[in-house]
């Protein structure tokens, strides 16, 4: 007899099984003291997943340049290390490109597209946002040319749908792409996973949020993933 094929896995989930995922990422990062909270809207059933960071980036960010004389941050460095006379103005010359931005995360569930969604606003340290163009050219490196060939579709800003307020989005639309072949190959391993940590450690490198390799391989905190 030919084995029983399996149902494709839905890439959506509905808003229990984001509260579900988002509870065990949660419990995880509290154990790692990696700065994730949950923020419930007063007098709602609603809330979101939160976190801020603060990040050092060339302070080219923050100021227009030509396109050609933007360089990788690597070989800036390495240009001004190989040109200072001693090592103080070595560290000094390093600590005048970069400057440190604030950025604070919020994961929320859409009911729109039954899928999480990943606002997020940027500012100086002094509280003055950033804007689009500078969010845009504070995108990782290895995802900077993909997000040239189509910003609007990638990351915009949009109204916070629980806030009321100006953030930057990217936006969901792509998320079948990488998400259904990801739970797929979980279904045919007979893999747990948690849909959160799977989604969040690809669209959150894209803006500098990195998720820790101890929330892919701690067991407690995946789930089967059914098919629908």
């Amino acid at each position: 007899m030919m084995a029983a094929e399996r149902n494709p896995v839905s890439c959506y989930l509905d808003e229990r099984t984001f509260r579900l995922c988002c509870q065990l990422f949660l419990q995880h990062s509290e154990t790692i003291k990696d700065g994730w909270s949950w923020e419930q809207i007063k007098g709602t059933d609603e809330g979101f997943m939160k976190k801020t960071l603060l990040i050092p980036v060339k302070s080219s960010v923050l100021h227009e340049q030509p396109e050609s004389s933007v360089q990788d941050e690597d070989m800036v460095t390495d240009n001004i290390q190989a040109n200072v006379e001693d090592e103080t103005a070595g560290v000094q010359a390093v600590c005048e490109i970069h400057a440190v931005l604030r950025y604070e995360y919020h994961v929320l569930y859409s009911f729109s597209y039954q899928i999480p969604v990943l606002y997020f606003r940027a500012s100086a340290l002094d509280g003055q946002p950033l804007s689009l163009e500078e969010v845009w050219r504070n995108v990782h490196l290895n995802y900077r040319q993909r997000l040239q060939q189509g910003p609007w579709d990638t990351l915009t800003q949009q109204e916070h749908p629980l806030l009321g307020q100006p953030f930057f989005m990217l936006h969901p639309c792509r998320t079948e792409e990488f998400m259904k072949p990801a739970l797929d190959l979980a279904q045919a391993e007979n893999k747990r996973v948690n849909y959160i940590v799977t989604w969040l450690s690809v669209v959150g490198p894209v803006i500098r949020l990195d998720v820790p390799l101890s929330y892919s391989t701690e067991s407690d905190i995946s789930l089967h993933y059914a098919a629908k």
